[in-house]
C-alpha cells in the first residue's frame, strides 16, 4: 500500500512539474514568434544568474557552508532566429533532395547486388 502511494505521489509531482514548465513557457510566449522568444531569453539572462547566487547564498547560509567566488558566466549571444532560420532551411533542403538519393542509392545497391549474385 505504501508503494503504492508513493508511486503514486511521484507521478504527481513529476506531472505538476511537467505541466508548470509547459504552462510556464506558454505564459512567456516561447512557443510563440521568434523575437519574442528571444527577448524572454533576454530576460532570463538578466534574472536567473542574480537570483542562483541568492538562492546559493541562503543555503550556504542555513547550512554554514562557505562556497568560493565563482567567476561570472560567459555571455553568450546567440541570435535564436539565424539558428533556427538555417536549421530550417538544412533539414528541408535534405528532405527536398531526399527522394533522388533514395534512388540513387537503390540503384547502386541493386547494381552491386546483381554483380555478387553472378
Amino acid at each position: 500500500m505504501v508503494a503504492q502511494m508513493w508511486s503514486l505521489m511521484r507521478f504527481l509531482i513529476k506531472g505538476s512539474v511537467a505541466g508548470g514548465a509547459v504552462y510556464l513557457a506558454y505564459d512567456h510566449e516561447l512557443l510563440g514568434p521568434s523575437d519574442k522568444s528571444e527577448a524572454a531569453l533576454r530576460r532570463a539572462e538578466e534574472v536567473v544568474p542574480p537570483a542562483m547566487y541568492q538562492f546559493s547564498q541562503y543555503v550556504c547560509e542555513q547550512a554554514g557552508l562557505q562556497l568560493p567566488q565563482l567567476p561570472d558566466p560567459p555571455k553568450i549571444n546567440l541570435p535564436i532566429r539565424e539558428s533556427w532560420n538555417s536549421g530550417i532551411l538544412k533539414v528541408m533542403s535534405a528532405l527536398s533532395v531526399a527522394p533522388t538519393k533514395a534512388v540513387k542509392y537503390t540503384k547502386e545497391g541493386w547494381e552491386y547486388v546483381k554483380e555478387h549474385v553472378k
